[in-house]
């Protein structure tokens, strides 16, 4: 089996300082709200409310994404107290449970829509979309179809079910997105490529991590919210959650003895920044083989990999560390193999 990928490198800026006053942000995907029949992305309405009265009681700006990115992106100074909740498919059980509940807060949120069914059983309608939109939902893009573009992958079946989309939005809502959640998660950076050529703005993944300047705009993490993970300590962790801020990322697919199952993740990182003694790294859950050198220009330089050979077709890859002042930091990578199917 292949991955999607040989080699990505993304180059980033570099931090400004050690003091983080660069602004970051965590964004939670939630996907039903109090539907018992699907457990695996359900979030039960008491949970869900404990989250929003804890976000309330501490004053939390709770925002659009695109909102959120746009200050993160533009502020000269740093924004505090914001967090961002999006929502993937718009179920029913959005519409008649969790936006009472955001409603009843004061909050907005994102919705991502894939709009072959919208108005199908068990999804929104495009006037309850109406709706919510004027009462200060965002509503973004989720693909037409929501297919794994990831099978086989061509960019021209991407645009294709992407030009359907955006038929669907311009003619049903008066307008385009701004954003777009990719199905599943997963993505190419191709996909990115084309939908910022095409005028949006950013990108959501399902990758678990925190948002901050210089995060790439069209792979943007969010936190994933359902019963499995969603006790409040948790939450209230991810929530005060910062960004790992690295410089430089590459993923080999053949990184150890040659094997594509078993592929390693280098991360490149400002030495100063961080307390190495408290560094962490986890591949699905579980510690990873890891190895650590620091460069000549003061960066380190991270690599992992997993024991054994990987199985699933989506992967986890997860990297805490503490800064000087004890707070902690998380960055995350999905590793993909298309041949696995679901």
């Amino acid at each position: 089996m292949r991955s999607f990928l040989i080699v990505i490198a993304i180059s980033l800026v570099a931090m400004s300082g050690f003091g983080f006053q660069q602004k970051n942000f965590s964004t939670f995907v939630y996907h039903r709200f109090g539907d018992d029949r699907y457990p695996s992305t359900n979030l039960s309405l008491d949970k869900f409310e404990e989250q929003l009265a804890f976000l309330a009681e501490n004053n939390y700006q709770v925002i659009t994404l695109n909102e959120a990115f746009k200050q993160v992106k533009s502020k000269q100074t740093a924004i505090s107290n914001v967090v961002v909740i999006t929502i993937d498919d718009a179920f029913k059980s959005f519409y008649q449970n969790g936006w009472p509940l955001l409603k009843k807060y004061g909050f907005k949120a994102t919705l991502f829509v894939n709009t072959k069914t919208v108005g199908s059983s068990d999804y929104m309608t495009w006037e309850e979309l109406k709706e919510v939109k004027a009462e200060g939902i965002e509503i973004a893009n989720h693909s037409h179809a929501h297919p794994y573009f990831m099978d086989n992958f061509n960019i021209n079946a991407f645009y294709s079910d992407l030009i359907i989309s955006d038929a669907f939005f311009r003619n049903m809502l008066g307008e385009i997105p701004d954003g777009y959640a990719y199905p599943y998660g997963e993505w190419h950076p191709k996909m990115g490529d084309l939908l910022d050529s095409l005028g949006y703005t950013y990108a959501a993944a399902q990758n678990s991590g925190v948002i901050y300047k210089e995060s790439p705009p069209f792979q943007l993490p969010r936190f994933p919210m359902s019963d499995n993970y969603a006790d409040l300590q948790d939450f209230k962790q991810k929530v005060n959650m910062n960004a790992l801020e690295v410089t430089k990322i590459n993923v080999i697919d053949n990184g150890f003895q040659g094997s594509s199952l078993k592929p390693r993740l280098i991360l490149n990182f400002n030495e100063g920044a961080y307390d190495l003694k408290n560094l962490q790294c986890f591949i699905q859950g579980t510690k990873a083989k890891k190895s650590i050198r620091v460069l000549k220009d003061g960066n380190v330089e991270l690599s992992i990999w997993p024991e054994d050979e990987l199985k699933k077709r989506r992967t986890l890859f997860t990297v805490t560390v503490t800064d000087r002042q004890g707070k902690w930091h998380w960055f995350s990578y999905s590793w993909l193999l298309p041949s696995v199917k679901q």
